[in-house]
């Protein structure tokens, strides 16, 4: 008779699980309002459960290095020395995932004097002698040494599961031999020496050819006819570091021998204490598995890796109409006009907003009842439909705002975009109550991203239906209109029922907060009507112009990547970072001034901006990269980006991407084309205006050190613009104590850095590199700044310290921008985030200040007879597109609303030009 084989019992590698947990959700920055850290615990347990799920029968024992040092450390004292310690955001979660294994059943395992791998390592052991089969979850390699048929390594990050077979094909060597493997090769990572000049490949050669360090060593004089390169020298140089070989094969030594208060045959899984787990759960504010212990349903399948934001529910109580009759229209007509308000989205063709078409729309005037209304699902044996016509003008009254409307009722999740599909079909989406979105920015920027899926994630913990799991992705996705009308209707009434649920939950927290409430009320909502008529508009673009820019700069191109072949003596792939590296670092033997995480000569600009201090090939490489990317970017791309219907690019503005409230730009993004270089300067002229029209640039001057100056209430600084003198001269002359009409243009240039580079909390090295002068002569313009503008020490100082009382710095219209690092433990972290709370009320009150502007110009736009209109937002910069005749007018109208957006105690001053071109306007 059968019997029936045993789960096999899983070994965790809880280090290896920490490390990778962190440093995978480390750019997520996960954090509780307090500003814990918890990605690693959310990682760490996330792998846990997948584990649980994927071997339900097993037992699964956790194992972790402990505190202090192992006997290696005795043997060799520089074992891991290399090592940096623990960053503090790890330490702090430690006690958490140790208290949560605990609270789930697990064995959490820790053994002073030896490594998590030597209890792995005594267990694997015992498990072979008793012929039980256990699985090793981790990602160190040294591990696959304990591999044999009854044991198996899985590595849940990169899906990888090692048996003997695996091994051999992975490393080319048995099991047996990976101790050797590492012995010969080294290993950086734990820095054991290996022999000098073994490398993987010689290694390998040399354990094929010959066996064992033993079988090698006992014939030592047949490696010369092994052939590999070096093969000739390499019984010399074996012979002069065998100590250290045998040294590295002791420290690569998984020991397999420790004495363990439990055998691998005691080791049970206890039931969940549910009690302490929904506690910390609660406490780290993750919220999905609160819920999953409550009873709800909870989907918890994404790896740590793999996850931006916390996983939450996957299915929520719901009651989703499909409506598809007269008679269910006219029911939900009824519903939205008994409501005070009523969430509405939109399901289209495309993202782009000029491009796409309504296949349907959802609506939602209750939490947990929603509607989605098909018009042209046209796959075949999609059922019938309503019309699209009837349905959007019986919607039409309710979209927008008329006399028999005293209030707005459209809530909705990003309407901007909705506005513009709407357009297309005569609505004028002006009845707007709330965006999400924009509600979610403005209580916190930097809390999450703003999209609906994280939005569900964060303040409902629920895990909504992305696109992608039902249109598929990439060149197969469907668009929506291809989708089965089941899975749609779903998916665009889930839309309409999270936004609802968001706004009923993020108003609260907005009306707490009066001065948010006002930011939200009288900027952000209002300009979301200003944006969408700048995007509809577009700019126009002289394609043939931007043809003839691409020819030039593919030619130049060109003489660059055949100067650079002249400088490396061969020809190269440029734009290769590893054959760059190849370049540079081996064969012309420029200096390493940085390394990649994996320890590669790092080819980063910065790196190349230094070198190219010294060296030719570095600096034509940048100028290379510098053109290559502008042809790509903007004189390729930009002619590409005209819309065929109206001959114009039309950008996308995105209110709440950036985490100080300035606007971002895409497809195409306008923020970045590069004006201090002939060649970037050549792409603006290409942004043209039709016959009888001028471009007019309007740029706020200096207003980010105006803004400086009002906020710390420096005497010098109030008394340079209140007089109108130019502050780079005035702060020369302070700082090198020089009469104000002496001051030279390198003076003036060196105090214009100063005054810009410490708003932005530079150094005196960063000056110093800056201005090419030595640390101690930018230490010396420093404090000479300082002992001048008092009044901005004193700034910096105090909104320093409410920083990191507050945790959050404001702008001067009550934005709030959150620091989640201002009290880590980390020094560097923490004097990043204090760099940015210095600059941040200066970037933010500038950004409040442009979009005031662009408020007050729309207003005045609609009320005046003038022929002008908005076209383009870029910093600190407003573009308009004016009749000739009316540019005077226009000029001095802009000028005076600009300079008046808000009041200082200096002026606000703006500088404009005119011109056929944006260059000549600039």
């Amino acid at each position: 008779m059968a019997t029936q084989q045993q789960a096999p019992i899983v070994l965790v590698d809880g280090s290896s699980y920490l490390y990778r947990a962190f440093h995978a959700m480390y750019k997520a920055d996960l954090r509780t309002q307090s500003g814990q850290p918890t990605g690693a615990v959310r990682g760490v347990v996330s792998m846990l459960k997948s584990l649980e799920k994927q071997y339900p029968k097993s037992v699964i024992a956790v194992i972790f290095d402990a505190k202090g040092k192992t006997f290696r450390d005795d043997i060799y004292p520089e074992y891991k020395a290399q090592r940096p310690p623990m960053p503090d955001d790890l330490r702090l979660q430690i006690e958490p995932v140790h208290s949560i294994i605990k609270a789930m059943g697990m064995p959490l395992i820790c053994v002073s004097g030896v490594e998590a791998d030597d209890v792995i390592g005594t267990y694997a052991k015992q498990a072979t002698e008793a012929k039980l089969d256990i699985i090793i979850s981790t990602g160190d390699k040294d591990m696959a040494q304990l591999v044999n048929e009854h044991v198996t390594l899985v590595n849940t990050m990169k899906d990888e599961v090692m048996d003997v077979a695996g091994v051999n094909e992975k490393f080319g060597i048995p099991p047996e031999l990976i101790i050797d493997f590492l012995a010969l090769m080294g290993d950086k990572v734990d820095n054991i020496p290996g022999v000098t000049g073994v490398g993987e490949k010689t290694a390998l050669a040399l354990l094929q050819g010959l066996g064992s360090i033993d079988d090698i060593y006992a014939n030592l004089d047949a490696v010369p006819a092994l052939g590999f390169r070096g093969s000739k020298k390499m019984p010399e140089k074996l012979e002069a570091e065998k100590d250290m070989a045998l040294l590295s094969y002791e420290l690569a030594t998984i020991k397999c021998d420790v004495e363990l208060d439990e055998s691998i045959a005691q080791l049970v899984n206890l039931p969940a204490d549910t009690s302490a787990l929904t506690t910390w759960f609660t406490d780290l504010e993750f919220k999905s598995w609160v819920a999953e212990l409550s009873g709800n349903s909870v989907s918890n399948e994404a790896t740590s890796d793999e996850q931006a934001e916390p996983v939450a529910q996957s299915t929520i109580d719901c009651d989703y109409e499909t409506v598809t009759t007269t008679e269910q229209l006219n029911n939900w007509l009824k519903k939205l006009s008994d409501a005070d308000y009523f969430a509405f989205d939109t399901e289209t063709t495309s993202l782009n907003f000029m491009k796409a078409e309504v296949v349907g729309v959802s609506l939602s005037v209750e939490l947990g009842a929603a509607a989605y209304i098909p018009f042209t699902h046209d796959y075949e044996g999609a059922p019938e439909q309503l019309d699209r016509a009837t349905v959007l003008a019986s919607l039409k009254p309710f979209l927008e705002l008329n006399a028999a409307q005293d209030n707005a009722c459209v809530v909705g999740q990003n309407l901007k975009y909705d506005a513009h599909v709407l357009r297309q079909y005569g609505i004028d989406l002006t009845a707007i109550k709330a965006d999400t979105m924009l509600m979610s920015y403005v209580v916190n920027s930097t809390a999450t991203r703003h999209n609906m899926d994280a939005l569900s994630n964060k303040y409902l913990g629920i895990k909504t239906v992305k696109f992608e799991d039902i249109a598929g992705k990439g060149k197969k996705q469907l668009t929506f209109n291809q989708i089965d009308l089941e899975q749609a209707a779903h998916y665009a009434a889930e839309d309409a029922d999270i936004t609802l649920r968001l706004f009923e939950v993020l108003q609260p927290l907005l009306s707490e907060e009066p001065r948010l409430q006002c930011l939200y009320d009288e900027l952000e909502l209002p300009l979301l009507t200003v944006l969408t008529e700048v995007e509809h508009t577009g700019v126009e673009l002289d394609a043939d112009k931007l043809f003839e820019q691409s020819q030039e700069l593919d030619a130049a191109i060109t003489q660059l990547e055949q100067k650079a072949f002249n400088l490396a003596g061969e020809e190269f792939n440029l734009g290769s970072p590893k054959q760059l590296q190849v370049i540079l670092f081996e064969k012309l033997g420029l200096p390493v001034r940085k390394k990649t995480p994996k320890g590669q000569p790092s080819t980063a600009e910065p790196v190349l901006q230094e070198l190219a201090n010294d060296y030719e090939l570095p600096s034509v490489i940048m100028q290379y990269r510098s053109l290559s990317k502008l042809k790509s970017t903007y004189t390729d791309a930009l002619p590409v980006q005209i819309n065929p219907k109206t001959q114009r690019v039309h950008t996308s503005y995105h209110q709440a991407v950036t985490a100080t409230g300035r606007l971002s730009s895409s497809d195409p993004n306008l923020q970045n084309i590069p004006i201090r270089t002939e060649e970037g300067r050549k792409v603006r002229q290409a942004f043209v205006t039709s016959q009888g029209k001028k471009l007019i640039a309007a740029d706020y001057s200096q207003i980010e050190l105006r803004i400086m100056a009002h906020l710390s209430a420096d005497a010098g600084l109030l008394k340079a613009f209140n007089e109108g003198l130019d502050v780079h001269k005035a702060t020369a002359a302070e700082v090198f104590s020089v009469p104000l009409g002496e001051v030279s243009t390198d003076q003036r240039r060196s105090a214009k850095a100063i005054n810009f580079g410490l708003i932005y909390g530079m150094s005196a090295f960063g000056l110093a590199k800056q201005l090419k002068i030595n640390r101690n002569e930018a230490q010396r313009y420093i404090d000479a700044y300082f002992e001048r503008y008092t009044g901005v020490q004193s700034y910096m100082d105090k909104i320093r310290a409410q920083a990191h009382d507050d945790g959050y710095v404001e702008t001067l219209r009550g934005r709030r921008l959150y620091l989640p690092e201002i009290n880590a433990k980390n020094k560097m972290l923490q004097q990043a985030a204090e760099r940015t709370a210095i600059n941040g009320p200066m970037q933010g009150t500038a950004a409040d200040i442009i979009k005031q502007a662009m408020l007050g110009i729309a207003s005045w736009i609609a009320d005046t007879s003038l022929d002008v209109t908005l076209l383009m937002q870029v910093h600190d910069e407003l573009v308009f597109e004016v009749a000739e005749a009316d540019v005077e007018s226009a000029s001095e109208a802009i000028k005076r609303i600009m300079e008046s957006a808000i009041s200082l105690d200096v002026p606000l001053l703006v500088e404009l030009g005119v011109g056929d071109n944006w260059d000549e306007a600039h």
